[in-house]
């Protein structure tokens, strides 16, 4: 029973790792467009209204 819950303590580390990984993986390539005041602002804009439509497509099928 105690190898049980070892292995069951371990999926929230692994959770995190793996969600870490992946928000690393896919700003990697974003990095380079913070250089030049232009792209970082055309980039801030551009994921601000990606998490803006997100937001209100989720409030419009949730009906909140």
């Amino acid at each position: 029973m105690q190898e049980f819950f070892t292995n069951v303590s371990r999926y929230p580390r692994y959770l995190i790792s793996f969600s870490l990984g992946v928000l690393y993986t896919f700003l990697q390539p974003l990095l380079p467009l913070f250089q030049k005041p232009s792209t970082a602002i055309a980039t801030s804009l551009l994921l601000a209204s990606g998490f803006a439509f997100i937001a209100f497509t989720l409030r419009a099928m949730l009906e909140l």
